[in-house]
């Protein structure tokens, strides 16, 4: 067994346990990845204003999210396919989160259901939601999140359509794996993964299969799936949801500052400043530079979080310096997951945790409400 000591320790055993095809879903971005890699670039080039003599002793990475304690100033990211990384993948990440004391969001497209999510953990979770074309099915599933006692729906607004991911068309990706030669060749190398699914609770999507009309298998399935991303998605839309839902709503996919305003005045609890991972417009700005005038502009009326880039404590340390009161991890904690399972996304967050803490100690920080643009040399 390897020492673990940072996420990309996680990330390279991931490469080796899961298939090509699922690691590569997680590993990837639209196009040229140039988004996708400016959002870890660009905090990378942010410095910290290392200070002494200072009474550290006693510190704290606790905070609220949603006015609810969490342990971290991080939730775990809605993730599709998290079930294809390893078995029963969404379940698995969410008994660790529920353990640690963060919130964990389940995607839209994952493999294991809500009601499978719910069953297996005692802590309420939030739910994602994509608005697609088939509005009564998007009504059932809010209902079926609210029956599931979710705390939060996670609306994401930055794909009615879907990006080009170049190695996902290379790979062939599908659920289950397309049985084509290369994918073949490949999976023999993964026993141990293979194996594990066998035993899985499920192997599609399991919000979509048994709960819409003519998905009875998986041709149809996928068929219906890629036809459901609704390009007419609008304010209006946001207005129903929230409607339907009732409950807390955060509005995730949010890079402009026009935009952060009108989720503010459509009643959102919180927003998040996200270019989905750099998956979507590729030569969009990164996240963190986005974050500042967001904050900014609409920060003091309704929490502003961010997601993009964040693999480490120092990551994590730096998005709440510009101004952050809360982060998504997505990438991190699913090359944990596809690494060890359950133990891997603890180790994630484990790691991220213990980052934070060592950092803003030589920081001459004691306390996440203590941290402020003065953290950095270089604020955006």
């Amino acid at each position: 067994m390897p020492v673990i000591t940072c996420i990309e320790d996680l990330r390279q055993l991931h490469r080796k346990k899961a298939p090509k095809a699922f690691f590569e879903y997680v590993d990837s971005g639209s196009y040229s990845e140039g988004t996708y890699h400016a959002n870890s670039a660009d905090l990378a080039a942010l410095k910290l204003r290392q200070r002494v003599a200072v009474n550290v002793e006693h510190r704290s990475t606790a905070t609220t999210m949603l006015g609810t304690p969490v342990a971290l100033p991080v939730a775990l990211a809605p993730v599709g396919l998290s079930g294809m990384q390893w078995a029963d993948g969404e379940i698995l990440a969410a008994r660790a989160a529920e353990k640690f004391g963060v919130p964990y969001t389940l995607s839209t497209m994952s493999i294991c259901s809500i009601e499978d999510v719910a069953a297996a953990t005692s802590a309420p979770f939030w739910f994602q939601l994509y608005v697609m074309r088939d509005r009564g099915y998007i009504r059932r599933l809010i209902e079926r999140a609210r029956a599931a006692r979710c705390s939060a729906l996670v609306l994401t607004l930055d794909l009615p359509l879907l990006g080009q991911r170049h190695k996902d068309l290379k790979n062939g990706l599908s659920v289950p794996p397309q049985l084509k030669l290369s994918n073949i060749l490949d999976l023999m190398t993964k026993p141990a993964w293979a194996l594990r699914m066998l035993g899985a609770k499920r192997r599609v999507f399991g919000n979509i299969a048994g709960h819409v009309e003519g998905t009875e298998n998986l041709v149809s399935l996928s068929q219906w799936t890629a036809s459901q991303f609704d390009p007419t998605l609008n304010w209006q839309d946001v207005e129903w949801v929230k409607n339907e839902w009732g409950g807390k709503l955060v509005l995730k996919g949010i890079q402009d500052v026009d935009d952060a305003k009108i989720a503010l005045a459509s009643g959102a609890d919180a927003i998040v400043v996200s270019n989905h991972g750099g998956r979507q417009l590729d030569g969009a700005q990164s996240s963190i530079r986005s974050l500042p005038p967001i904050v900014e502009a609409v920060g003091d009326q309704l929490e502003v979080w961010m997601d993009g880039g964040i693999r480490s404590g120092q990551d994590l340390l730096k998005a709440l310096a510009l101004g952050a009161r809360g982060t998504l991890i997505g990438r991190a904690y699913n090359f944990g997951l596809g690494a060890l399972g359950e133990a891997g996304v603890t180790a994630a967050l484990d790691i991220i945790a213990k980052e934070l803490d060592i950092s803003m100690a030589l920081c001459g920080v004691r306390n996440v409400g203590e941290i402020t643009s003065k953290v950095v040399l270089n604020p955006y």
